[in-house]
């Protein structure tokens, strides 16, 4: 199992969702209840087959629906909401839940194998984990970073306004202010 793979793609998942705009549909109140419910069902399945297995089969197999419960949670609310932060808490998720299943993946084995797995597993996640924090600072950053440049293109129209006189000057004071959203 290449789990970095594994949280990579699921970076870059989000970040195309949250790139294309394809999350954020604000979901109406059925709909979402409906899919709470939906969620629900399937980890209650997903737990319940996990009764027909035993030792640390049994463990794996109820990470995983749990991981993949916590998941779906988080899409469902970043579907709904759209917010950068929510997309963030969607990669955590993963991550977590990835990490959750190696570790317990390394329970089969021992000694020196098992100390090697359950490092790989936490570095994994480690990586995971940084992504999304970096994502989330890109994130920022741009804001701040477009906030400065309308800033700054508010400044050099005021300036033009200078120039002018009477309405004219009212008139160009009052289109910088409107297309810059300056009150």
């Amino acid at each position: 199992m290449n789990l970095n793979r594994h949280c990579k793609t699921a970076l870059a998942a989000a970040a195309l969702c949250v790139a294309t705009g394809s999350f954020g549909a604000n979901l109406s109140k059925p709909d979402y209840t409906a899919a709470k419910d939906r969620i629900e069902a399937e980890y209650k399945a997903n737990r319940n087959a996990c009764d027909k297995l035993s030792g640390n089969a049994k463990d794996i197999c109820k990470e995983q629906a749990q991981g993949k419960e916590r998941v779906a949670r988080a899409e469902l609310e970043y579907s709904d909401s759209g917010k950068p932060a929510d997309a963030i808490k969607v990669a955590v998720a993963r991550a977590d839940s990835t990490y959750a299943v190696a570790k317990e993946m390394c329970d089969n084995k021992s000694g020196n194998a098992k100390d090697v797995c359950v490092s790989e597993a936490k570095a994994t996640h480690t990586k995971a984990l940084t992504d999304a924090r970096l994502t989330e600072k890109i994130g920022e950053a741009k804001k701040d970073a477009a906030q400065d440049k309308d800033a700054a293109d508010f400044k050099v129209a005021s300036e033009k306004c200078e120039s002018l006189a009477g309405d004219a000057k009212a008139a160009c004071v009052s289109a910088a202010k409107a297309r810059f959203n300056k009150s």
